[in-house]
């Protein structure tokens, strides 16, 4: 698993550090470093239970994600993600691990599972995330390349989003005034 689209980003260590139950199909590793404190660039991946923060033209109607925190984003097990994920395990301020569970996604995508994670480290952060695809076989592995290609684009704009809005967050300014 060495270059594009499987790893994008330092990643630090690419042994897995937790794979998700029942997912043993190949992984891409996408990461940033943020300028800012774990609990913050926690605060925000908790913004995707209202918004995906990637391409929101293409991923969220039009819709603009948020650019300020919200209350009411508490991660709880259960909880719909990106509308088509489920978080399925939390580690508060390190780990928010999410499978996709929207009926249509299932059928276009297959089973996968996103863990996104903050790892301290001097100076502030690593995001990093573990895409974990379905298990390849025939057509399977040139669907996984093809949704390794579209996560890389995807999730490249969600943490550079992240990495800005967590990096602002840290320098004391609200990210983003208030809607009117």
């Amino acid at each position: 698993m060495s270059g594009m689209p499987w790893v994008w980003g330092d990643a630090g260590s690419m042994s897995p550090l937790r794979a998700p139950e029942g997912y043993d199909g190949r992984r891409a590793v996408r990461a940033v470093p943020v300028a800012a404190p774990p609990e913050i660039v926690f605060r925000w991946l908790t913004q995707m239970a209202v918004a995906p923060y990637s391409y929101d033209l293409v991923d969220n109607r039009g819709r603009r994600s948020p650019r300020r925190l919200l209350d009411g984003c508490e991660p709880e097990v259960g909880r719909v993600m990106m509308e088509i994920f489920t978080l399925t395990a939390v580690e508060p301020d390190r780990l928010l691990e999410l499978q996709m569970s929207a009926p249509g996604a299932l059928r276009v995508f297959g089973r996968i599972a996103v863990v996104y994670r903050t790892l301290p480290e001097h100076g502030g952060t690593r995001l990093r995330c573990d895409v974990f695809l379905p298990p390849e076989s025939g057509v399977g592995t040139l669907r996984n390349h093809l949704l390794a290609w579209g996560d890389l684009v995807m999730m490249r704009k969600q943490l550079l989003t992240f990495k800005a809005l967590s990096e602002r967050s840290a320098r004391g300014f609200p990210a983003a005034p208030p809607a009117a």
